[in-house]
């Protein structure tokens, strides 16, 4: 039995992080078989998308115009700059309200282009705050952030790493548990 266009739309659906060929065929199925309009409907949203988001001229988050919301929000703390890996980790933070300052998005660590931060920085920023994923990679692109801004009375600090809340020990990666360790807090 060939059927050659919902396998493309399996092996389509089967690019996306996270989503193997059952779960692809899962969702394939649903969305032609079962309830056509949610095809229909997610055709649409991937559509609208592709066709309006682009990034932030600014801080290279998502946007729909040259400016992002926050950026052009004047009630967020200038003084505050928050450095990510990647526009989806601005959705995270601002979902739950966990920051309230301006964002700026690394993402190619291997084309690190840092005149735009620079220009930012040079702006009334006081702190950045590194929230990257824990690696030695990553220390070294926030050593290099320093040196770059080492002429700016800015203070820097980065997102707290160690042992996750309700994991045991024996999970948890060498990495984390030495700064879990190197980073501990009286009680």
């Amino acid at each position: 039995m060939a059927l050659e266009k919902f396998n493309k739309l399996v092996d389509a659906l089967g690019e996306l992080p996270t989503i193997g060929k059952k779960s692809a065929t899962r969702l394939a199925y649903h969305m032609l078989m079962k309830d056509s309009y949610v095809g229909m409907k997610i055709s649409n949203a991937i559509e609208e998308a592709l066709g309006s988001l682009k990034k932030c001229r600014s801080c290279g988050g998502m946007s729909e115009d040259d400016l992002c919301t926050i950026c052009c929000d004047e009630s967020r703390d200038e003084s505050l700059l928050c450095i990510v890996e990647n526009p989806k980790d601005i959705l995270l933070l601002e979902e739950n309200a966990l920051f309230d300052g301006k964002y700026f998005v690394l993402d190619s660590l291997d084309e690190l282009d840092i005149s735009n931060l620079v220009s930012i920085a040079k702006n009334g920023v006081h702190e950045i705050l590194f929230a990257l994923t824990p690696s030695i990679a990553n220390d070294a692109i926030m050593l290099f952030i320093e040196d770059k801004l080492s002429d700016l009375s800015i203070n820097y600090s980065k997102i707290a790493q160690g042992v996750p809340t309700g994991v045991s020990l024996e999970n948890v990666d060498l990495l984390s548990l030495t700064r879990a360790l190197e980073d501990r807090v009286k009680v």
